[in-house]
């Protein structure tokens, strides 16, 4: 979701990132529209080639016709003009900052003093985009047939006694088999399914996104600042016992840490995604001999969102591989050298219209290598609409870490899923969450679970969720909640309302407490396993 997690890539001082900047928010901004009329063919050309050169310098050239004309318009064209160092009408891209803010945007020349491109030229390319962008999106399918599920049955739960949900970390512990639960005040709880307890663990000063436990150390990362910003307070606090310390370094509105041995040299390293805003990066931290950390930069990107420890290339060292969510949406893969030293190779690439929000590394086909499934569908941003390449993707590894789109389910508003055999049938079952769904036409698309029925064929059947609208979700996770042997999964509440929402919607999700959903598997209780091919 933007407002916790978006922000837009940091390119500094070259020419070049400068260029880069310029295309990363062709998606996102908004100018007036020029005057009616016809490019002809020379400026047609010319306006393309515009279009591709400042928009597919750095990223994937996003599509004209992924946005309609009106938020092309009214959304997306005096901040890309700012961009550009050109004024467009009354806009002021440091609107309501604190001049902190200004001064770091301004060292990093985000909105360049001196035109990086005439008036003319801008005219060309505004209209070349006007012209082409569509009146309005295809809705999502009416065509594909949901059913009602009954492989889980729901259970839901309260935390606290407050009204309204706003969990920003989930996590289900397989060692402790509790459910960790963080939230926008900086509270840190675990919850025990079979009493019904809560208890808090941790206090931190703003909102838990991760928490990791490594042996007696306890890591907790604070996002620092949880809307979006270019100022940085984020933490990461470590805890053993009683003792609560604060690693001496500030990070920019971090939202993952990876706590690994990624040298296998018995002591664990840090991968911190700070997400950041229009400035943001991927960080190493290392220790030193005298228990301090020392920093290093991995990626200069904002948007990394999550990070995985894999051995992609088989060459006996653990890898990194990073979703960027934002700006160039991508999975990147930094191949592990000596020294903690990495290549880095963008293996998968998205149009930085996508939203993407999460991904997952399992082996879907079962021919020995990591595949990679995606969500995409972050919503809370300018140009909110219901969009039709959101949704899950799977991608196939060829053996060689080239990935290949063999598999796309149209979710509109998709951010989170997880993966597994759920009916025990031999095959990978996924269930999804939407934080946007189509209120006004799918409202009952929030929570979608994928029967796999051929995995070769990638035959799913999709099915609803009676309880899909008890709040809205924002995260989920997967485990043995109930310890009957099969899998469960769990879904948390966000209330927050940062799109439209029906008004019955929100009266309820304020009345009836949800803060945890838990879909129990019935495969156990059942006393069989179904389905099985």
């Amino acid at each position: 979701m933007k407002f916790l997690f978006k922000g837009i890539n940091d390119y500094s001082l070259t020419s070049l990132r400068q260029a880069c900047l310029i295309g990363i928010f062709l998606f996102l901004v908004s100018c007036n529209e020029p005057k009616s009329g016809s490019l002809g063919d020379a400026n047609e050309v010319k306006a393309e080639k515009l279009y591709q050169t400042y928009c597919g310098s750095c990223h994937i050239t996003p599509d004209i016709q992924h946005l309609p004309k009106d938020l092309w318009a009214e959304k997306v064209l005096p901040e890309m003009a700012a961009r550009l160092g050109i004024k467009e009408g009354n806009f002021n891209p440091y609107e309501g900052m604190k001049f902190e803010e200004m001064e770091i945007l301004h060292k990093a020349q985000i909105y360049p003093y001196a035109p990086a491109l005439d008036s003319a030229d801008w005219n060309i390319l505004k209209l070349y985009i006007l012209e082409n962008a569509p009146d309005s999106l295809p809705n999502e399918t009416d065509s594909v047939i949901y059913k009602t599920q009954n492989r889980f049955v729901s259970e839901s739960r309260s935390l606290d006694t407050l009204p309204g949900a706003y969990f920003t970390y989930l996590k289900y512990s397989d060692d402790a088999k509790k459910i960790w639960a963080g939230e926008v005040s900086g509270y840190l709880m675990e919850h025990d399914y079979g009493s019904s307890r809560t208890m808090t663990l941790n206090k931190v000063e703003s909102a838990v996104v991760d928490y990791t436990r490594k042996d007696t150390i306890a890591y907790i990362t604070d996002v620092g600042i949880l809307n979006p910003s270019d100022l940085s307070s984020g933490k990461i606090i470590t805890s053993d016992g009683e003792n609560q310390n604060e690693i001496p370094l500030i990070f920019h509105r971090p939202v993952n840490n990876l706590v690994v041995d990624l040298n296998n040299d018995g002591q664990d390293e840090m991968v911190i995604s700070e997400f950041g805003h229009q400035t943001g990066q991927l960080t190493l931290l290392t220790r030193k001999p005298d228990g301090s950390y020392e920093k290093k930069m991995l990626l200069t990107q904002p948007g990394t969102i999550r990070t995985l420890a894999r051995d992609m290339d088989k060459d006996g060292k653990l890898d990194l591989v990073t979703l960027t969510s934002q700006g160039d949406e991508s999975i990147t893969i930094l191949y592990q050298k000596e020294d903690l030293r990495f290549s880095i190779d963008k293996a998968i690439r998205f149009s930085p219209v996508y939203g993407s929000s999460w991904f997952e590394i399992v082996d879907y086909d079962k021919d020995g290598d990591d595949d990679i499934i995606t969500v995409n569908g972050d919503n809370a941003d300018k140009t909110y609409i219901s969009k039709p390449y959101h949704g899950m993707r799977i991608f196939l590894n060829d053996g060689q870490n080239n990935f290949t789109e063999a598999y796309f389910f149209q979710l509109n508003g998709a951010t989170r899923f997880v993966a597994h055999d759920f009916d025990e049938d031999d095959d990978i079952d996924f269930v999804l969450i939407s934080t946007f769904p189509d209120y006004d036409n799918h409202p009952n698309r929030s929570v979608i679970y994928l029967e796999n029925k051929n995995a070769e064929n990638f035959d799913f059947e999709p099915l609803k969720f009676e309880e899909a609208n008890y709040s809205r979700w924002l995260l989920l996770d997967k485990g043995d909640v109930d310890q009957d042997g099969d899998m469960d999964v769990i879904l948390s509440a966000f209330t927050y309302t940062f799109t439209p929402v029906p008004d019955e919607f929100l009266a309820q999700w304020n009345s009836n407490r949800v803060d945890l959903l838990i879909l129990k598997n019935q495969l156990r209780e059942k006393g069989t396993v179904e389905g099985t091919k």
